[in-house]
Parts: C-alpha cells; sequence; structure tokens
C-alpha cells in the first residue's frame, strides 16, 4: 500500500512539471548577426592605385593610371593594366582581379593549346619593320633598341658578326626602336633619321644602323644631323629629302608605335630581344643566343611548327583577301 501511495505522488509530481513546462514560452532562436559585405575591391581605381602604389614602391611623383576592367582568359577574373608614368618614362603592369575584388593575381597566363609566348607573339608587330634574314623563317627575332644605348650597340656588334653567317637561311631578324627618352636624348631623333633612310633604301638603313652605333661616342643632339648627312652623302642617298624627313620628324609616328607596342610588352630596358616570342632582357652573349635559337628549330622539328607567315598585306574587301609581296 505504501509503495502505492509513492507512485501515485510521483505521477502527480510528474504530470504537474509536464503542464509547467507546457506553459513555459519557448526560448527565442538567436539570429546571426549579417555577414559583412562591405569590403575594398581592387575593381575600386582607387584602391587599386592605392594597392599598387605600395606594392611596387611608386613614389608620389608617379602618375598612375588604372585601366578599365577586361575580360581575361582565365575563368572569374577581370584583366586590368596599370600604368605608371615619370617624366618621359612609361611602365605597364597587368593584373587579374577575381570578380569580386578581392583577389589579384600577378603573373602569366598559359594556355597549354598555345605557344607559351603567344600573348608576346600576339602583340609582336613586324610589319613594315627593317629586317635581315630569309622571309618565312623558321625562327623569328624582334629586338628593341636604343641607338644611344652601350648594351644595344655591343648586342648590335655581335648579331650583325654572327646571325646570318651562322643562320644563312633559318632565322629572319626585325628592328624596332625603343629610345629610352628620359636618360638618351638624342636616341629618339637618331630613330626618327633611320626611318628616314630606310623610306629611301631598305638596305642602306643596315648601313646607317652600323654607323650610328659605331659613332655612338662622338654624337651628340646638336651634330646628328649634320653627321647624319654626311654620312648619307657617302651613300648616295638624297640628302635633301632626307634633311627635310628629318626636320619635319616625318617617321616619328613610326617610332611613336614602337613605342607603344614595347610598354604593351612591359618593356622597360633596351636591348629586349623576343625570339619567337621568348623574352631575353640585355646584351645576351651569343653562345647563349645561339643555345635559344637551336632550341627553338629544334622545337619547330619536333613539333611540326609552322614558320612566321611574312609579308601579308590585307586591305578592305573580302574575308581572306590579301597581297603578298
Amino acid at each position: 500500500m505504501k509503495n502505492m501511495r509513492i507512485l501515485r505522488l510521483a505521477l502527480i509530481a510528474g504530470s504537474a512539471l509536464l503542464v509547467a513546462l507546457a506553459q513555459t514560452p519557448a526560448p527565442r532562436a538567436v539570429k546571426p548577426a549579417p555577414a559583412k559585405t562591405d569590403h575594398k575591391s581592387a575593381l575600386d581605381k582607387p584602391t587599386m592605385e592605392a594597392f599598387v602604389r605600395h606594392l611596387l614602391l611608386w613614389n608620389p611623383q608617379v602618375q598612375i593610371t588604372v585601366g578599365d576592367p577586361q575580360p581575361a582568359s582565365i575563368h572569374g577574373f577581370k584583366k586590368v593594366t596599370v600604368t605608371g608614368s615619370y617624366q618621359k618614362t612609361t611602365i605597364d603592369e597587368v593584373f587579374y582581379v577575381s570578380d569580386d575584388g578581392r583577389k589579384i593575381v600577378r603573373g602569366v597566363i598559359f594556355d597549354v593549346a598555345l605557344s607559351p609566348f603567344d600573348e608576346q607573339l600576339k602583340l609582336l608587330k613586324t610589319d613594315l619593320s627593317p629586317s635581315l634574314g630569309t622571309p618565312g623563317a623558321k625562327v623569328v627575332i624582334v629586338v628593341f633598341t636604343d641607338f644611344q644605348c652601350p648594351h644595344c650597340r655591343e648586342l648590335a656588334k655581335s648579331l650583325r658578326e654572327n646571325l646570318l653567317k651562322t643562320y644563312p637561311s633559318d632565322v629572319r631578324l626585325y628592328l624596332k626602336e625603343f629610345p629610352l627618352e628620359s636618360i638618351h636624348p638624342w636616341a629618339k631623333a637618331a630613330a626618327i633619321a633611320g626611318r628616314c633612310v630606310y623610306g629611301q633604301d631598305a638596305q642602306v638603313f643596315w648601313d646607317y644602323h652600323d654607323f650610328v652605333f659605331e659613332s655612338q661616342d662622338s654624337l651628340t643632339a646638336d651634330n646628328l644631323k649634320a653627321k647624319v648627312l654626311e654620312w648619307a652623302a657617302s651613300k648616295s642617298l638624297d640628302t635633301i629629302q632626307l634633311g627635310t624627313c628629318i626636320d619635319t620628324r616625318a617617321t616619328e609616328k613610326d617610332i611613336d608605335r614602337n613605342m607603344t607596342e614595347a610598354r604593351a610588352l612591359s618593356v622597360s630596358q633596351t636591348p629586349m630581344i623576343y625570339i619567337n616570342g621568348r623574352p631575353l632582357a640585355g646584351n645576351i652573349p651569343w653562345e647563349t643566343l645561339k643555345f635559344y635559337i637551336d632550341d627553338e628549330l629544334d622545337y619547330a622539328k619536333k613539333t611540326g611548327a609552322e614558320a612566321e607567315q611574312c609579308c601579308q598585306v590585307s586591305l578592305p574587301g573580302p574575308a581572306g583577301a590579301a597581297v603578298k609581296k
């Protein structure tokens, strides 16, 4: 009997507890704090400018221009070009910014289906540039040079002495002017005069090329024109036409186009060499250049890489219409 009473009391107590629990309001769910969505974005130009200035240690005198985001070959990113300018020096830096603006990649993107130097090859324009060697050669060398640059002089001498002698039919060389105006006061004037000579006689241009480099130590901004005209007379060029071309800077647009191309390639020094698009900076010894050339020739044999598509000029008209010369 005693046990039955204890059990009855326990049941009554349990029922009372259940009623109390049922009447107690449920605790409110704690809502998580909203995630912060405000963050710095590299797609914001002032933010990108400040970031790049700090990254590259560009001082306040450097003027920075952040380009508009462009489509990139890598999914989820935009290509942004940042240009730094100081006096007569301009440098382009390429960055890849994630679509949300939070991540920045600085580097080169490769597509295994293409040449590792496909980006450089797209930017290198060799039409109407002074050239030596065989049209349609398997190896194409493009040199950005400065007529007042001592290292350019040494490279030019090495190439002139060795290139065609070693590779009479396998290599084509193109020369593009990139005068460093901030440190070389007569380099651009020499480039303009050279293109004036090229306009009269494409082969004699290479004599001019050799003459200017050989005379580098004696040339100045004041005597350049007189020295060039004296040399031109010895080559039976039309000195009156040449003088007018120099005075009117008639070929400056050709030099400016090369300078723009060089900046797009991020060239910041001379000489700068591209061997089938592969960039090499400085006065590279001939034996080293020969190694790279031989490697490109061997690669072409193994892969069946196409030779340079040379000397094709297109005019407006049906798609694919072209004139070869």
